[in-house]
């Protein structure tokens, strides 16, 4: 039996998916609510040759492990426990630790291909696109690809328009197709957010009910 509800938050990279799913998070209690980023669920390479790891695709599909995914969100929503991966994003390896969660009524997931997976999008109760501009996109990974991920300049730039431009172009632009809605700026619009909150609250009652 479902227990909790799941919203799925895509996007372009950068594009304000994280900012938007933990201020959506901020109007509910932090034990009712959990953010889910999809990134945690890249295939573990620890096999793979480390010069191999650095040159993967990460934005294309294959680079993650959907099946492992589904099953968490579905034991999730049934309330059971799960142990979500921790991944190493310098060494492109999953951690030996994970998170062990359970027991929230509202499961946020946010990546770029939230809504690229058809098991997926059968699983939510809402599914939300965000819609930034390209040049504030780039400019917002090249930050945190340097400052969090160990990355050069260099190597953003020619990842970008090696991989992340046409690999959105390809498989994140089209997921908003799926959407319920499309909004601009993700985070930063406090009107959505306003709008999300009411509609989710409305989503726990009728779990309530039913």
């Amino acid at each position: 039996m479902k227990k909790s509800i799941l919203i799925g938050i895509a996007g372009g990279t950068g594009s304000g998916k994280t900012k938007l799913a933990k201020n959506i998070a901020k109007n509910f209690t932090s034990d009712s609510v959990i953010v889910i980023e999809m990134d945690a669920y890249y295939h573990d390479l620890a096999g793979v040759p480390l010069d191999i790891r650095a040159n993967k695709n990460f934005d294309h599909p294959d680079a993650y492990d959907f099946e492992l995914l589904q099953s968490h969100l579905n034991t999730l929503l049934k309330g059971e426990e799960i142990n979500i991966p921790i991944y190493d994003y310098v060494n492109h390896t999953r951690s030996e630790e994970v998170i062990k969660e359970q027991g929230h009524k509202i499961i946020v997931l946010e990546g770029i291909l939230a809504l690229f997976d058809p098991k997926l999008r059968e699983m939510m109760d809402m599914k939300i696109f965000v819609q930034t501009d390209a040049d504030i996109r780039f400019t917002r990974r090249l930050k945190r690809d340097i400052k969090k991920r160990g990355r050069s300049l260099e190597s953003v730039i020619e990842q970008y328009y090696t991989t992340v431009r046409p690999m959105h172009e390809q498989f994140v632009e089209p997921t908003k197709t799926h959407a319920d809605i499309i909004i601009p700026e993700g985070g930063k619009n406090s009107v959505a957010i306003d709008l999300f909150t009411t509609k989710v609250e409305s989503l726990l009652n009728e779990l309530k009910k039913g």
